[in-house]
């Protein structure tokens, strides 16, 4: 109540108020204005401004956490079925090889990437291999064609390479990944591509902070009869022995069909696996980001609560001084 009458006389007297000391006072009492909150030559900010600020970050900070924490809890169950898969295509790296330099006239690159943002640079480097690649096997002579699987991919290559996108897969991961799942994508991939070479290109899980970009290559079932018949680096499966050569010629499709599916299995998982460590390394990153704003929002938010303070105090001293001259 008395401070109410004191401004109110105060106001109803301003002829006797002195305004150079009080300016006096405030530039000496009023903090250094904060660089990222308060613009060039004003005094003070709202702290009504500040608040909502920490508020949101605040929010942020929850959200970031929630989403650490959900995929700490993914990677863990992905991980596991990630580790198991490696030894299904390990067999046919031992026999037929790798041979991702290989000169064929259909080269298909397909890319694996994720439906969501917020993993870091998992998304960025599958496209950048999948174009290098690309551009490095591409000639007037030579075709070669695009199969995305993700919806981060399709939204970079979509850009640049529309014409030379074959088949787009959205919304893989939606259900929990099994070998039944990828085996029937794969099989339907192997009816509607033409190819000579399949080219892989997706993210192998290291660690949580770490993954490596990997392409693996699938042949043909001609090429890849064709260059063990020339003895080149599929020599080792025409060193097996069969009853019937009519035998091998049949067999060989099955075995590339199922090494795609394999190969197929095994990449989706170390991406998933990729995504969810990726993930999770950008949320904590985000967490502790959050976590240093709000030091510096509640230092700001101090200091403007101090100065508004001290404001008052001085134009309350300043009207009780002016009353009593």
């Amino acid at each position: 109540m008395a401070m109410s009458v004191l401004r109110r006389e105060a106001k109803r007297l301003p002829q006797l108020m002195s305004p150079a000391p009080i300016a006096a006072l405030r530039s000496t009492i009023t903090p250094k204005p904060d660089e990222e909150l308060v613009p060039f030559g004003a005094r003070s900010i709202s702290t009504q401004v500040v608040r909502n600020r920490m508020k949101s970050v605040k929010n942020i900070q929850k959200i970031t956490k929630a989403m650490k924490m959900v995929a700490a809890s993914k990677l863990r169950a992905i991980q596991s079925k990630t580790e198991n898969s490696r030894g299904l295509w390990q067999p046919f790296t031992a026999l037929f090889g790798d041979t991702p330099a290989i000169d064929v006239k259909k080269n298909v690159v397909i890319t694996i990437s994720s439906d969501k943002g917020l993993c870091g640079g998992i998304n960025s480097t599958a496209v950048k291999t999948s174009k290098a690649i690309h551009k490095y096997s591409s000639s007037p002579d030579k075709e070669n064609k695009y199969i995305i699987l993700g919806e981060k991919a399709k939204a970079q290559l979509i850009r640049d390479s529309k014409k030379d996108i074959e088949i787009v897969i959205t919304e893989l991961q939606k259900n929990p990944l099994n070998y039944t799942q990828v085996s029937v994508l794969a099989d339907d991939i192997l009816k509607n591509v033409e190819y000579d070479a399949l080219k892989i290109v997706f993210n192998k899980f290291q660690s949580v902070v770490s993954f490596i970009p990997t392409m693996a290559t699938i042949l043909s079932p001609e090429v890849a009869e064709n260059e063990a018949q020339a003895g080149g680096k599929l020599a080792a499966f025409d060193s097996y022995e069969l009853d019937d050569d009519a035998y091998k010629s049949e067999i060989l499709p099955n075995l590339v069909e199922f090494q795609f599916s394999c190969v197929m299995f095994n990449a989706v998982l170390e991406n998933a696996c990729s995504e969810q460590g990726a993930r999770m390394s950008a949320m904590d990153s985000s967490s502790r980001n959050a976590g240093e704003m709000l030091d510096r929002l509640t230092l700001t938010y101090n200091r403007t609560r101090q100065a508004s303070i001290t404001t008052e105090l001085t134009e309350i001293i300043s009207g009780a001084s002016a009353l009593e001259g």
